[in-house]
C-alpha cells in the first residue's frame, strides 16, 4: 500500500492569516478545518481556504517539511504559495 502525506497552507478570505500543517487525508483534514468543530488556530483565525500543499511518501520528511515551512518568514511563506497560487484561490474547489 502507498501512503501519501501532505504538508498544506491554509489562508483566510484576506489572506492575511496562513496556517501550516500536515496530515494522511487532506480532504478529511480540510473538511475538520472548515466544520470549525475542532478549536483552534484556523477556528479563531477563520483559515478554511487551501492555496498550498505538497504531497510526500515519507511521513518523517512530511513533518519535517511542515516544521521547515513553520520557521520560514512571512516573505518566503508567500513567494512559495505564489510560485504556483498567485491568486490565491482555494485548492478544494
Amino acid at each position: 500500500m502507498y501512503n501519501q502525506y501532505y504538508v498544506y497552507i491554509l489562508s483566510n478570505d484576506n489572506n492575511t492569516t496562513l496556517y501550516i500543517g500536515v496530515t494522511n487525508d487532506i480532504e478529511r483534514r480540510i473538511n475538520e478545518h472548515r466544520s470549525g468543530l475542532i478549536p483552534g488556530f484556523t477556528t479563531k483565525y477563520n483559515c478554511y481556504k487551501l492555496v498550498y500543499f505538497e504531497i510526500f511518501s515519507n511521513i518523517d520528511e512530511a513533518i519535517e517539511r511542515e516544521k521547515q515551512l513553520k520557521r520560514w518568514s512571512r516573505i518566503k511563506k508567500d513567494r512559495l504559495i505564489d510560485g504556483t497560487n498567485k491568486e490565491r484561490k482555494n485548492l478544494m474547489e
